[in-house]
C-alpha cells in the first residue's frame, strides 16, 4: 500500500508556488499564453502521455467561461455548466500548475492558478447537500459525476496541499469530500448500491477516490464504511460468469478499460483483497473473449455481448496514452491478465520512436481528452516483460487446450465457448441485453486466426437469420438447449466436453440446430418465412475469395455469384462456407476496419433462402 508520503513524493520534490490569499477572486478567467512548440526529447518515457495534454492546456482554458465552466466542449457531454463531469479537468490545470518540467512552461503560471481556482469554485458549487454531483440535469443525484468526481476532486486537493496553492479551496475540497464520500458509502443509497450492480464502474471509481479522500483526512467511521464497499462491490459487482455487471450484462470497454484500473487505483491505497479477486476473476472471463491473432496483431474483441461501447480490437502494442495502462497493477497476482498488457520493450520502442519524430505535438480532439490517463500515471509502471507476455499468452485457454467447452451463465445470459482441435467458436444466448447481438458471435482458426465476428449494435454486422426489413434473429433474445452431439438428443448442461456439441436456439419465427465437431460446424436453420443467412467475415487483403461457381470475389469490394459455397484461402489454410443449393450470394466489405493499420476489413456475407438453410462450415 502506497504511503500518503509515497503519494506526494514527486510533489515535495517542486519548487515553491505562491498561493493565493484567503477569499482572494477574479473578475474574469485569464487567457493563458500559447505553447511553444513542444521538444519531444524533453519528456521522460513515462511522461510523454503529458504531451498532447499539455498542447490541449491553453486552449482548453482559453474557451472558460468567466464562472470557471469549461466551455467549449472538450470533456464530457452535455457541454453544459450544470454537468459536474465537465469540470474533471481541474486535476489536469492543478498537475501542469504544481510539476515543473523542463517542458512544461506553464509552473507556477498565475494565470492558470485562477483558471483553476474559479473551475473548483464552478465545481464545488455544483455539489448537492447530500454530497452527490449532477450530469445530465442540475437536480440530478448521479453516481458517475460523484464516483469519478471523488477521484479527481481528491486528486486536486493532494496536489494542492503539497504545494499549498489555494488554501481555501483546500478547506473547501476536504469538506466536499467528505460529503460525497457520505453520500456514496451509505449501503442503503440504491443510486449507487443495487444487487447486481447496474454500471460497477462508476461504483468503482467512488471507492477508489474514497481511498484517496481517507488517506489525506482519516476517518475511522468512514474507513470501515469503505472496507465494507469493497467486499460488497465484489459481492454486487461481478457476474458469476466473471465480468463486471454493465447495463444488464457485460461491456468490454468498460471493463477493461474503465471498472479494471479503477479496481487498480483502489488497490495502490487500500490493499484490499476483493479487488485482487475481482481482477482474478475478470481476467478469466477476458481469456476467453479476446481473440489472438496469429500473425501478431493483438487482439479481436468479441463484442456481440457487449452492452454499452463497441471496441472491436486491442493492438499488440498500445503506447501511450493507453487507458488499460493501469492495469499493470495486478499482474504479479494475476499473471494471465499479462496476456492483454503492451510489453514493457515494446513500449520502450513505441516510446523511442515518438521523440525521435519531428511531427509536432498537436491538441488532443475534443471529447478525447480523458483526464484518467493523467491520473493513472502517478503511480509508476510495471509492464511485464516480452517474456513475461509470452509466458501468459501461451496460458490462454484456446491456446493452452484443443479440446473443451466452457459455458458460463448470468442469471437469463449464456457465454458459450467451444474449443476443438481446427477452431474456437464463440456464442451468446438467452436474453438481449442493450447494444447486445445474440446467437453465434466468433469463429477462430489456430492459424488463420479470427474468420467470423460479429458486432454489437448494428443489425448488418451480427452472425444472423435475417427476415424483411433487416430484422435479425440476433436482434433479440435467443435462448438455447446444449446436447451431447446432434440437437435433440441427450442434453449437456456441463462438465466432460462432448466429442460433438450440438446448440438449440431460435424464437418464434425461426430455430437453429447447430453441430460443432473437430473441423466442422453445420447449422441448420428453419424459419417461418423467406430469410437471409448473413455471417460477419473479418478478411485480410491478401484473402483468396472464391465462389464454387468460379466467380473470384474482390476484398474491399462487393460481389455477387450463384453459387453453393464460397472458399476464403489464407496462406495455408482454406475455410469452406457450403450450402448445398446453388442462390444467389453476395460478399460485400463494409466501413469497419480492424487494429491501427486498418487492414483487416469486415465484410458480409449475404444469402437469400426460402426459410430453410443448411451451412456447413469446413475448417482446413
Amino acid at each position: 500500500m502506497l504511503s500518503r508520503r509515497t503519494l506526494l513524493r514527486a510533489a515535495a520534490l517542486l519548487p515553491a508556488v505562491p498561493a493565493l490569499a484567503p477569499g482572494t477572486a477574479f473578475a474574469a478567467v485569464p487567457d493563458l499564453a500559447p505553447l511553444p512548440p513542444l521538444n519531444r526529447t524533453l519528456f521522460a518515457p513515462h511522461e510523454q502521455r503529458f504531451a498532447r495534454y499539455l498542447a490541449t492546456l491553453a486552449p482548453m482554458v482559453n474557451d472558460m467561461d468567466d464562472t470557471g465552466f469549461f466551455a467549449g466542449g472538450w470533456w464530457r457531454s452535455p457541454s453544459a455548466p450544470y454537468n459536474a463531469r465537465v469540470q474533471e479537468h481541474v486535476f489536469t490545470l492543478a498537475w501542469f500548475h504544481a510539476n515543473a518540467r523542463p517542458w512544461n512552461p506553464y509552473t507556477g503560471n498565475a494565470d492558470l492558478l485562477a483558471a483553476l481556482d474559479a473551475a473548483l469554485g464552478h465545481y464545488l458549487s455544483l455539489q448537492h447537500s447530500d454530497g452527490s454531483f449532477p450530469e445530465y440535469n442540475r437536480n440530478e443525484h448521479g453516481l458517475a459525476p460523484t464516483g469519478f468526481g471523488l477521484g479527481y476532486l481528491a486528486k486536486t486537493l493532494v496536489i494542492l496541499r503539497a504545494t499549498g496553492a489555494l488554501p481555501t479551496r483546500q478547506s473547501q475540497l476536504s469538506a466536499a469530500l467528505r460529503r460525497a464520500m457520505t453520500w456514496m458509502l451509505n449501503p442503503a443509497n440504491r443510486t449507487v448500491w443495487q444487487e447486481p450492480l447496474h454500471y460497477s464502474n462508476q461504483t468503482a471509481s467512488g471507492l477508489a477516490g474514497a481511498a484517496v479522500a481517507l488517506k489525506l483526512d482519516p476517518d475511522p467511521a468512514l474507513a470501515a464504511s469503505l472496507t465494507e464497499a469493497f467486499a460488497r462491490i465484489a459481492a454486487t459487482g461481478v457476474s458469476p460468469a466473471g465480468f463486471f455487471h454493465e447495463e444488464g450484462g457485460h461491456d468490454m470497454n468498460y471493463n477493461f478499460e474503465v471498472m479494471l484500473p479503477e479496481l487498480a487505483d483502489a488497490y495502490h491505497h487500500s490493499s484490499d483483497p476483493h479487488l485482487v479477486d475481482m481482477a482474478r476473476a475478470f481476467t478469466g472471463f477476458l481469456s476467453y473473449n479476446l481473440l489472438r491473432e496469429p500473425d501478431g496483431a493483438g487482439y479481436l474483441v468479441n463484442v456481440a455481448p457487449s452492452t454499452r461501447t463497441s471496441t472491436r480490437w486491442y493492438d499488440e502494442v498500445r503506447p501511450d496514452p493507453d487507458r488499460t495502462a493501469l492495469n499493470w497493477t495486478f499482474t504479479s497476482q494475476v499473471p494471465l491478465l499479462s496476456a492483454f498488457m503492451t510489453a514493457r520493450e515494446d513500449l520502450a520502442e513505441a516510446r523511442a520512436a515518438w521523440a525521435a519524430s519531428t511531427e509536432p505535438v498537436t491538441p488532443l480532439a475534443k471529447q478525447d481528452t480523458s483526464p484518467r490517463i493523467l491520473t493513472h500515471g502517478l503511480y509508476g509502471e510495471r509492464f511485464p516483460s516480452r517474456r513475461q507476455r509470452a509466458a501468459a499468452i501461451a496460458d490462454l485457454p484456446y491456446l493452452a487446450s484443443h479440446d473443451f467447452v466452457e459455458l458460463r451463465r448470468d442469471g437469463g445470459l449464456d457465454f458459450l465457448y467451444v474449443r476443438k482441435p481446427g477452431l474456437y467458436l464463440g456464442g451468446y444466448f438467452g436474453a438481449r441485453a442493450s447494444r447486445s447481438r445474440t446467437g453465434l458471435t466468433f469463429l477462430w482458426h489456430p492459424e488463420a486466426g479470427t474468420i467470423i465476428c460479429g458486432l454489437n449494435d448494428n443489425d448488418y454486422a451480427c452472425w444472423s437469420t435475417v427476415f424483411p426489413g433487416q430484422a435479425p434473429d440476433s436482434d433479440g433474445p435467443l435462448p438455447a438447449t446444449y446436447f451431447h452431439g446432434a440437437p435433440g438428443g441427450r442434453e449437456w448442461t456441463g462438465g466432460r466436453a462432448p466429442a460433438a456439441l450440438g446448440i438449440r436456439y431460435g424464437n418464434a419465427n425461426v430455430t437453429t440446430d447447430v453441430l460443432v465437431t473437430r473441423r466442422t460446424i453445420r447449422r441448420a436453420v428453419r424459419a417461418n418465412a423467406a430469410a437471409t443467412e448473413q455471417i460477419p467475415l473479418v478478411l485480410q487483403p491478401e484473402d483468396v475469395l472464391t465462389f464454387t461457381d468460379g466467380t473470384r470475389a474482390t476484398f474491399g469490394g462487393s460481389t455477387t455469384a450463384t453459387a453453393d459455397g464460397l472458399d476464403v484461402r489464407r496462406g495455408r489454410t482454406t475455410i469452406r462456407f457450403r450450402w448445398g443449393t446453388p442462390l444467389q450470394a453476395t460478399i460485400a466489405a463494409g466501413s469497419v476496419r480492424y487494429f491501427r493499420d486498418g487492414a483487416r476489413r469486415f465484410h458480409a456475407l449475404r444469402v437469400p433462402h426460402q426459410g430453410t438453410f443448411d451451412l456447413t462450415v469446413i475448417l482446413g
